[in-house]
This record gives C-alpha cells, structure tokens and sequence, in this order.
C-alpha cells in the first residue's frame, strides 16, 4: 500500500531517487539510495526490493504519489530508463510505450525511420505499423526523408507517443535556423 511503501522509503519526486526510511539488513542503512539499476544490455532500470518482492522504482513512484500501481506500462519521456523524476513519467500504452524507444544502436542517422539506401544511393523513409514495415520513399535531401517519417508519424496520431520525436526534433531545429 501507498501507506507501507511511505513507511520503508522516501521519493523526492524533483530527483527521481528513493532513500531507505528503516534499518533492513546488516548492510542497509537509514538514508541509503534504495536500489540498484538492472545492467542488463536491454534494461537499465532501476529496481527496489520492498517487502520481499522487486519493483521497477518508476512504477512504486506511481504508488508513492498517487496511491496506486499503473495497470498500462510506465514511460520514461527522455527514454532514460533510470530517470525516475516524476515529471519524466507517465502512464501510457505498451503500443504507445514501444513508439517512444529509443533509437536502435546501428541506426546511423540519428532519425527513427530513416535510413541510407545503398542500392538507390538515396535517403528511404519507413514505419512500422502492427508490426509490419511500411515504406514511405526514397528521397535524395535526408530533410525530405525525415519529414516524410514525420508525417507518417503526424497521420497515425503518434504526436502523444513519441513526444521525443527524433524526426520533430530534427525538423524544429531546422525551422527555428531558418527563422534566425
């Protein structure tokens, strides 16, 4: 319960760490950082052991500030998986949870959905859509490319999902240069 968890650890939603309010074990001291961050290629969590059972602490923070556990997933918004300030969480989808990934490491542009052709020696723009790879051109300016991500992206109302858009971003620098 929001009680219990309140007993065993503090939340400073400003930072994002929690800290141990009891003593629990020999080496577990009053005010100590609760947890530890799963190393695990695909992880990067952090998890906090509570009354036998382990918890992702950006769930517990759910618990810890509005009473209960999220029943969709939790999204960290600046994709890192550790960050649990409370502004940098919300309660979304696993659909809308897996939009807001981060970018793969062997993507080479920096833009989700963009990538070099090599047989065409041009940019190729594409989504994926229930699983499947939907292909949105090849174009010979990468800003036509990434903007054709965005518009796909913009067309399967994503703009709630993926609020860290690599392809809005892209695109809002270029606009913010052209205006200056």
């Amino acid at each position: 319960t929001q009680e219990k968890l309140k007993q065993l650890l503090s939340y400073d939603p400003e930072t994002g760490i929690w800290t141990r309010l009891i003593r629990s074990a020999n080496t577990v001291k009053i005010g100590d950082i609760a947890g530890g961050i799963n190393k695990e290629p695909s992880q990067g969590y952090r998890y906090i052991g509570v009354a036998g059972g382990l918890y992702k602490s950006s769930r517990l923070a759910f618990l810890y500030m509005l009473g209960y556990f999220p029943e969709n997933d939790v999204d960290h918004i600046n994709r890192v998986r550790h960050d649990d300030r409370w502004i940098n969480l919300r309660e979304i989808s696993h659909q809308c949870n897996l939009r807001n990934s981060k970018i793969p490491d062997n993507n080479t542009s920096s833009i989700k959905g963009v990538s070099w052709h090599k047989a065409g020696k041009k940019w190729m723009g594409h989504i994926t859509v229930n699983n499947k790879l939907k292909y949105l051109g090849l174009y010979k300016s990468f800003l036509n490319a990434v903007c054709a991500r965005l518009a796909a992206e913009q067309c399967l109302n994503w703009h709630g999902c993926d609020s860290n858009s690599p392809a809005f971003q892209y695109v809002q620098k270029r606009i913010i240069r052209c205006q200056k």
